[in-house]
């Protein structure tokens, strides 16, 4: 059965660092393009990194560049998103999303491009 699963959100203070995880299984995540995406309350779901299969060439949107790091570690079939500076923006649900079974790509960033979605993990940006 193929499943995502988000963890590392949490609390941190204005400028901190977390690294959220996506854990897959069912499936070996290297040979599949995995997308990070975003969803603060009232606006748009927002594609912020990719990384792409085998070769791990990556893609960091313009709006996070700078802040953003994807990463994959093969062994524990899990994908990372290291967020550094966290900016009054960055408060949102993070999803990690996997394309699987498809074979329509519509580009890094774009939702239509994945066909398997984790369930969310939350940050936040203490006050």
């Amino acid at each position: 059965q193929v499943q995502l699963v988000e963890s590392g959100g949490g609390l941190v203070q204005p400028g901190g660092s977390l690294r959220l995880s996506c854990a897959a299984s069912g499936f070996t995540l290297e040979h599949h393009p995995i997308g990070w995406f975003r969803q603060a309350p009232g606006k748009e779901r927002e594609g912020v990194s990719c990384i792409g299969p085998s070769d791990q060439h990556t893609v960091i949107a313009d709006s996070v560049k700078g802040r953003f790091t994807i990463s994959r570690d093969s062994a524990k079939n899990t994908v990372y998103l290291q967020i550094s500076h966290l900016q009054p923006e960055d408060p949102a649900a993070y999803y990690c999303a996997a394309l699987i079974v498809g074979r329509s790509w519509y580009g890094p960033f774009d939702e239509k491009s994945y066909d398997y979605w984790g369930q969310g993990t939350q940050v936040t940006v203490s006050s």
